[in-house]
């Protein structure tokens, strides 16, 4: 492989547009499908996942993944970064146990330190039973270790079990139009297959986990695939996969690998104006984001409780942020727009105003509201289908 071609920083937003599904209109596509190739869609929140399908499937509708989910064909778990992702059944287990060293090291960073005597082995043996015999919250599962380890932080108990245990959460959690607290059981047990003895990855499967991320989020840097995923040492991955991927530089000269035949649409390709959905994994997993989010609107998503708001994207770049509420019959979202957009991307940016709100609140009156920028957003997040606005909601949950 050899560095030849320079891609400016247009190409890259195009490439990543194109294989994220938002550099043309929705197009028709399955739930399971998209959910896949895109390797899992950030859920830290119930429901942003509902509006990033919104954004790439036409005709998307709630119960489109609101069925999977009841039907277990789509799951919640902790996966990459220590972050909770809507994967497909079928990738769950696979990737958890890709991911499983970050989730450790997590784990062993933050809450082990407070649990010594405590024997992780039987602590994980404990947890999987207590979770298997019955859908726990976290509060619940810490209060049942803490009988058997009373000298230890009952969240801290909690915390070891997600680290160790595969956990789901369970509906009606994320099911559009319902409420309901994270509860959890084993993956092994919600989706019918034994547990296995943990064994660490191979290189194929660390490869196969390398060119998924390319085929949705590429060209990128080896830093690129690593703040995707949060494993670390995968230079030598890449390198093994030699023939199998082209060579390519970025305008500061970083060294970007790709899949041979992946789209890398021209800078110049127009971008539609779109709205991205909170938690979005476009805007999340780069170590450098420059190829969507400039350096000085970084800043302006950043949040001390962990929230990462919805995001207007303008020529393809994210140019602002919104927020959808609704309370006494009527969803309003309310723009932030940082960037001047000209007359035909404002009258596009209305009718996807238009269509968020048909898509979200159908049976309530409309109401979109530009605020300015110096008024910034006093919360930022996805309105609740039942119609009442999430709480705010930290990576570690």
């Amino acid at each position: 492989m050899s560095a030849t071609e320079a891609l400016t920083t247009r190409d890259l937003n195009r490439a990543l547009l194109a294989r994220q599904h938002l550099l043309g209109p929705p197009a028709p596509r399955g739930v399971i499908e998209t959910v896949e190739h895109l390797v899992g869609l950030q859920a830290q929140a119930p429901f942003p996942p509902y509006y990033g399908l919104w954004s790439r499937i036409a005709g998307f509708a709630p119960e489109d993944l609101a069925t999977p989910l009841t039907g277990r064909a789509v799951v919640r778990i902790a996966l990459m970064r220590g972050t909770i992702h809507l994967v497909s059944a079928r990738d769950c287990l696979p990737l958890r146990r890709l991911i499983q060293p970050v989730i450790e090291r997590m784990f062993r960073t933050n809450h082990a330190k407070r649990l010594t005597g405590v024997d992780l082995a039987e602590l994980a043996v404990a947890g999987r039973e207590l979770v298997e015999a019955e859908p726990m919250s976290f509060r619940e599962l810490g209060d049942e270790l803490a009988k058997r380890w009373p000298d230890s932080p009952p969240a801290d108990l909690a915390q070891g079990v997600r680290a160790l245990v595969p956990l789901v959460q369970v509906p009606p959690r994320a099911v559009w139009g319902k409420a309901g607290l994270s509860r959890h059981t084993s993956a092994e047990s919600w989706l019918g297959v034994p547990a296995e003895e943990p064994a660490p990855a191979s290189a194929g499967e660390l490869a196969r986990l390398v060119t998924r991320y390319l085929a949705a989020f590429g060209p990128a840097t080896v830093r690129d695939i690593q703040a995707w995923s949060g494993l670390t040492g995968l230079r030598s991955v890449v390198k093994a996969l030699g023939p199998g991927l082209v060579a390519l530089r970025g305008e500061d000269g970083a060294e970007l690998f790709d899949l041979p035949d992946a789209p890398r649409p021209p800078g110049g390709t127009p971008a539609p104006v779109r709205l991205v959905a909170e938690f979005d994994n476009l805007v999340l997993s780069h170590a450098d984001r420059a190829r969507i989010l400039s350096q000085a609107h970084r800043g302006r998503l950043a949040s001390v409780n962990g929230i990462f708001p919805g995001t207007v994207l303008i020529d393809g770049f994210v140019g602002g942020m919104w927020r959808l509420v609704t309370a006494r019959g009527t969803a309003t979202l309310t723009i932030e727009l940082w960037v001047p957009v000209p007359k035909p991307d404002r009258a596009a940016l209305d009718e996807q105003a238009a269509l968020l709100l048909a898509f979200a609140a159908p049976g309530d009156a409309h109401a979109v509201r530009y605020a300015p920028v110096a008024a910034g957003l006093a919360r930022s997040a996805v309105a609740r289908p039942d119609g009442r606005c999430p709480p705010r909601v930290s990576p570690a949950r």
